[in-house]
């Protein structure tokens, strides 16, 4: 895998803790377990464009009230949807 910050090849897949602001603003969560990209190279932790867009996605398509402070990438993706797909995303 490259890294996007150093290009480096030596980059891994990882799963890594996330804070995440509701769409509200309300509040943040803690998100575990989020697949990200860890780098030996240049030190850089991060996840991939298209996983932080599917995330504000759901969280766009669910009802975000009953969220506990922290859970998992997984139980926050099994959260049931209101709508199939975000019809407002340009």
């Amino acid at each position: 895998m490259q890294c996007m910050w150093c290009e480096s090849i030596q980059a891994e897949e990882s799963k890594m803790t996330g804070y995440w602001e509701l769409p509200d603003g309300s509040r943040a969560i803690e998100i575990k377990k989020i697949p990200s990209v860890s780098c030996p190279d240049c030190g850089m932790e991060y996840q991939e464009e298209t996983l932080v867009e599917e995330i504000e996605d759901h969280m766009m398509l669910i009802d975000t009230k009953p969220l506990p402070k922290s859970l998992t990438f997984k139980e926050l993706m099994d959260v049931p949807r209101f709508l199939k797909r975000n019809y407002f995303k340009l």
